[in-house]
């Protein structure tokens, strides 16, 4: 499953590589390691359920599908893609570094424009996961999901809101259903212990 994470901590910026041939360069981080994010929190348990990004886990997916767009939109025109050069994909030790050489199309200089003016500075990014280890912190009550590796990297997006904005929560939709299913089985698991307990 397609999965979508909106990263707040770091704004794409226009490169100050531009020269008078006009291009229109951005460049931003998509991910950051080592951020912990919240994705949801039970009413029921009261258990907050984390995700962050391990050093590492881009090592191996696949990027050069990978293509650069506006908040994710499947209808909207590609503004750079790996496969062509016009993006770029590289880790360091902060995270998913992206380098795009924005589509001189009306969308692009409108998208440019404004990322120039500082209303757009977020970036997002789909992928699904080949790896991750969940960590259960009782006494914390949280759940924390560490992914430890990416398989494929689908889009690089710059978006209209960070992280806890009703898009970005709509976004994250599918994640959370991740985790409920994950709580059900726990709840599941504690009953059949009390059932046995009280059967002995």
């Amino acid at each position: 499953m397609k999965e979508i994470r909106t990263m707040t901590l770091t704004p794409i910026q226009r490169s100050e590589e531009e020269g008078d041939n006009g291009a229109m360069i951005v460049e931003g981080y998509a991910a950051v390691f080592n951020s912990r994010t919240l994705l949801w929190e039970s009413e029921y348990s009261g258990y907050r359920y984390m995700e962050e990004i391990a050093p590492g886990a881009f090592d191996g997916a696949d990027l050069s599908r990978t293509v650069f767009k506006y908040n994710h939109d499947d209808s909207g025109l590609v503004l750079a893609r790996a496969s062509n050069n016009t993006l770029s994909l590289s880790t360091d030790e902060h995270g998913l570094k992206v380098r795009a050489e924005i589509a001189d199309t009306t969308t692009g200089r409108d998208l440019y424009t404004l990322i120039k003016r500082g209303d757009l500075d977020k970036m997002s990014f789909g992928f699904t996961v080949s790896g991750d280890v969940i960590e259960n912190d009782k006494e914390n009550k949280e759940y924390i999901r560490r992914i430890t590796a990416f398989d494929t990297i689908y889009d690089v997006s710059v978006v209209d809101f960070p992280a806890y904005d009703d898009t970005s929560i709509e976004a994250r939709s599918d994640q959370a259903e991740f985790f409920k299913e994950l709580e059900k089985k726990e709840m599941a698991e504690r009953r059949r212990k009390l059932m046995l307990m009280t059967m002995c």
